[in-house]
């Protein structure tokens, strides 16, 4: 969960995503900030987020984010 917090603050320090859980419906990350995210995740955590993944359920907190991970890594 550490390296998912650096990442996060990586792409937009000015983010509690500690607490926040509006990410996606909030407008508080756009669509570069995915992409990036998703390109970090992928290489940091060795999975595949496919499109069918990028889902406002999967972004919206660091923490749907951090279960989208490993639940990715278990298959």
């Amino acid at each position: 969960m550490d390296q998912l917090m650096d990442i996060l603050t990586e792409v937009n320090a000015d983010v509690d995503f500690e607490t926040c859980d509006t990410l996606i419906d909030d407008g508080i990350l756009d669509s570069f900030d995915i992409v990036s995210i998703v390109g970090e995740l992928n290489d940091t955590f060795d999975i595949e987020i496919t499109p069918v993944d990028i889902v406002p359920e999967n972004f919206n907190s660091a923490e749907a984010m951090w279960e989208m991970i490993q639940r990715l890594q278990d298959n």
